[in-house]
């Protein structure tokens, strides 16, 4: 069963949310831990983000196809019902203005 479009919007913006959260929330724990050590302190952010977005991928990817992006779902959502395209990775290339053949 296809999710219907309104719950994979919901999906998108709560998986956007969480990722902007999860950016700012690890830029400031990196900060704090890090003392004053710049390297540690971007090692520590990008260990935290990569983390997150994974466990974001992994929740929302079945439901919206975890683009993390509102419009890239609403885009595909369009082309799929308009030309009756399958979704995936030709309908995401087409929507960011790529043509695959």
């Amino acid at each position: 069963m296809k999710p219907t479009l309104s719950r994979r919007i919901v999906a998108e913006f709560t998986g956007t949310l969480l990722l902007l959260a999860a950016v700012v929330g690890s830029g400031i724990m990196g900060e704090k831990l890090a003392a004053g050590n710049v390297a540690l302190a971007l090692l520590a952010n990008t260990i935290a983000t990569g983390a997150a977005l994974v466990a974001i991928i992994l929740a929302f990817g079945p439901i919206s196809g975890a683009h993390l992006n509102p419009a890239v779902t609403l885009a595909d959502a369009w082309q799929v019902g308009s030309r009756g395209a399958r979704p995936g990775l030709t309908s995401s290339l087409r929507s960011q203005g790529h043509s695959p053949g």
